[in-house]
């Protein structure tokens, strides 16, 4: 059954010689156990830059798929230690991205739970930097 959840996230993306970029969100979800995983969707506001985007993470036993879907798509599989490569549609054209995980953490139930997730990202085959994801989910 989807539940509405609270989500707090909070994004730093690091790439090569920036100041590090940090995004804090709080904003509402839903979460939804299916097929041995969960689902764990929101859309996105002007404040990440990427409203009009519905961002999805799949969470299961061995590997995390972030699809986002709306004005950008692309979906990324995080599995640890793992390369992967997917293609990042924009309005304007299509990057793609190489994306390996360095730490892959999830702990969900019923009520919610918190994700970790800390990879390496490529982009058009040249090191980009790491992003760092932190979800702290409630149910509502």
């Amino acid at each position: 059954m989807k539940k509405t959840v609270i989500l707090s996230i909070r994004g730093r993306q690091a790439y090569l010689e920036q100041d590090p970029e940090i995004i804090e969100l709080v904003t509402e979800g839903t979460m939804e156990y299916r097929d041995g995983g969960w689902d764990i969707a929101y859309e996105e506001t002007n404040l990440t830059g990427l409203e009009g985007v519905t961002t999805t993470f799949r969470v299961e036993p061995d590997k995390i798929v972030l699809t986002r879907t709306g004005k950008l798509n692309s979906q990324m599989v995080f599995a640890q230690g793992v390369r992967h490569e997917s293609l990042y549609q924009m309005d304007f054209g299509a990057l793609m991205i190489t994306v390996c995980a360095r730490r892959i953490l999830a702990q969900l139930q019923e009520d919610g739970g918190m994700i970790d997730l800390v990879y390496d990202i490529d982009i058009e085959n040249a090191t980009a930097g790491v992003v760092d994801y932190h979800l702290d989910i409630q149910a509502k």
